[in-house]
């Protein structure tokens, strides 16, 4: 029996409490100094909003033994006890169920795959509470309360609703997950689209840390893009911001299924690519790995194939860099183990569509293990723990 509620949280209750800790989160170790330079807190402020979280101790006061002695009290840095609470982070794919369990850093401490028998929320959910037990049967091993459960699917997620409006890969609709996975679990639980969760955890933990303004692109079964404006992810009025993957740059392009013509995903999402170098060779190729081996031995026609999906990321990029002026897009996602085939393609189409300074933008790619998109969920699960997903 666990002895404490989950649903405690942390006691950043005030805007400045939750800038402060998500910036010691994200930078820390800081001292109160440098807490003030970088949020723009008076130093009173600062210390207004450290001392109830160190009272609880999700942060810590610690002498940095590198520091040259000072005159007057010494600037320890603050930094978060990344052990004092651990999240858990899911990911539903149209194939497998990953579960994460991390600490308050985000930190992966465990991780579980398991496959999926069926794709409805009958088949689903029951794999996911069974998960999700199994890694709270994990948290008393360490001793530490899991205080919050993020999922993350694809598709539009009404992240305040807690509902899947519509996940294509799925083939869900109006799923009421939150409350559904509540119920079940007794945890806290955030649902967000699996993209955005991801830049969550980049933003927080990753290469957008200290970026006000950047996007992270995701290619693979779809494209995917998260955007951060002025510090925060953008969701839009109806939950589906930056889907760059429906942007439509070839009316003559292929059919995409969402009902329009030559969209980035019909032309460089994988199972356009497979259709593409198919209809290039004749060959039944079903599996990324079987065309890529076509590209890589050199057919022309399935080079072609990626040249073209690479051109179109590189428009998609250079679309979204002259409309938000992001500092930086961070290219991820299953499909980089083609990036040796479509990166010229990106490159010249990116520096082709920038306009001007735009150009600037550091174009940069990071490839990450698939658990890192359950890693993402987590990332939410702490975001709305802390309260800054409200502020």
């Amino acid at each position: 029996m666990r002895s404490t509620s989950p649903h405690e949280a942390v006691p950043a209750t005030t805007p400045a409490a939750s800038l402060v800790f998500t910036t010691v989160l994200s930078h820390g170790p800081l001292t109160r100094i440098e807490i003030a330079r970088r949020t723009g807190l008076s130093s009173a402020a600062v210390t207004k909003a450290v001392r109830p979280l160190m009272e609880v101790g999700y942060l810590v006061e610690g002498v940095d033994e590198g520091a040259r002695p000072a005159v007057g009290r010494p600037a320890n840095p603050v930094r978060v006890d990344a052990g004092r609470a651990l999240f858990i982070g899911i990911k539903v794919t149209g194939d497998e169920i990953i579960a994460v369990l991390a600490d308050l850093c985000c930190r992966i401490r465990v991780a579980r795959h398991v496959r999926l028998t069926g794709r409805e929320p009958g088949a689903v959910l029951p794999s996911v509470t069974a998960l999700v037990h199994e890694l709270l049967t994990e948290a008393d091993g360490f001793g530490v309360q899991v205080r919050g459960l993020g999922i993350a699917v694809s598709g539009d997620v009404d992240r305040a609703a807690g509902v899947v409006r519509y996940s294509p890969f799925l083939e869900w609709r109006d799923v009421p997950l939150a409350e559904i996975v509540e119920t079940a679990t007794g945890l806290p639980v955030t649902v967000d689209n699996d993209v955005r969760a991801l830049t969550v955890a980049e933003q927080w933990f990753g290469a957008g840390v200290g970026l006000s303004d950047f996007a992270l692109v995701t290619v693979g079964a779809g494209i995917g893009c998260g955007l951060v404006v002025h510090g925060r992810v953008v969701s839009g009025a109806h939950g589906v911001a930056g889907e760059i993957g429906h942007l439509s740059i070839d009316p003559l392009g292929p059919p995409c299924h969402c009902g329009n013509n030559g969209c980035v995903e019909a032309i460089a999402a994988d199972p356009a690519i497979l259709r593409a170098v198919r209809s290039a060779t004749g060959r039944p190729v079903t599996t990324a790995a079987e065309a890529l081996e076509l590209a890589r031995s050199g057919d022309p026609g399935v080079r072609e194939v990626y040249a073209r999906a690479g051109e179109a990321i590189g428009r998609a990029i250079g679309s979204v860099v002259n409309l938000l002026g992001s500092e930086r897009v961070i290219i991820s996602g299953e499909g980089l183990a083609a990036y040796d085939l479509f990166a010229e393609g990106i490159r010249d189409a990116f520096a082709a569509s920038a306009f001007g300074t735009a150009a600037q933008c550091d174009v940069m790619t990071r490839p990450l293990p698939f658990e890192e998109w359950a890693r993402g969920a987590a990332a939410t699960a702490i975001q709305s723990f802390i309260g800054s997903d409200t502020h």
